[in-house]
């Protein structure tokens, strides 16, 4: 990432994810993109050109589109994980863009919660330490993180699995274990990238809507990134991308 490091230095009382500044430029949405645009050679045509988007506050949005157009680039955007080459992004009012290193690594751990085709458990940690892995990295009390980890896996159904390890897991149970740990520290903005991609139709129908569900119990805002309209259409609304644009598609 590209990041600023003369920028955001950290003084005495200053906020570190830039929080003093402009307010949102709307109060009821969350994320806020305009004129995105990115490019990896400067002599082929930009993979992302002139995207806007808004996802309001509680919405959970798909955005569907073929391989290749363009879709994950977009979500590490929304993320900060990349920096556009033209546009800008807005997290709750704050400019990704001027964020440095790490103001965005701090925001997107305190404030964002991701989801991806591969599980990407810890192999060598307990469900029960995967799942309290952000709260550990907040430096959440023990007490108040392991009654927050049991909380969170009884919502996802999987209660009496704290101490099984993921080589002991089925791929649907190693999925609702990145749920559950993308959601235990209460994020903001759910982000999520083609997580039913390695799963059958009937597992991956049941982490679709432990997904819907879950979203919209704790109040965040989501983006489901998808190829599959069965799964956009567990959402509120759905959006395509064709690399210059997002049209509606329509949706619940």
């Amino acid at each position: 990432m590209n990041g600023r490091t003369g920028e955001g230095a950290s003084e005495p009382g200053a906020d570190p994810l830039g929080l003093e500044g402009e307010p949102p430029v709307s109060p009821d949405s969350i994320l806020q993109a305009s004129g995105l645009v990115r490019r990896y050679r400067p002599d082929r045509p930009p993979v992302l050109d002139g995207i806007d988007f808004e996802l309001g506050r509680g919405e959970y949005v798909a955005i569907m589109g073929e391989s290749g157009v363009g879709k994950s680039t977009l979500l590490n955007l929304f993320a900060g994980l990349d920096r556009p080459d033209g546009g800008r992004i807005l997290f709750d009012g704050r400019d990704l863009g001027a964020l440095d290193d790490e103001a965005a690594t701090l925001l997107r751990r305190t404030q964002m919660g991701f989801v991806f085709q591969a599980f990407h458990v810890l192999p060598y940690l307990s469900v029960t330490d995967n799942v309290g892995l952000p709260l550990d990295l907040a430096g959440v009390r023990r007490q108040e993180r392991d009654a927050r980890v049991a909380a969170m896996l009884e919502a996802v159904g999987l209660a009496q699995y704290g101490a099984r390890y993921p080589r002991e897991l089925s791929g649907g149970e190693a999925q609702r274990v990145a749920i559950a740990r993308a959601l235990v520290h209460r994020p903001a903005l759910l982000l999520a990238d083609e997580p039913t991609g390695n799963l059958d139709p009937r597992t991956a129908t049941q982490v679709l809507d432990l997904l819907r569900t879950e979203v919209h119990r704790q109040g965040a805002s989501g983006v489901l990134i998808t190829h599959s309209r069965a799964a956009a259409e567990t959402t509120d609304r759905i959006l395509v991308l064709d690399g210059r644009r997002l049209a509606v598609a329509g949706g619940r």
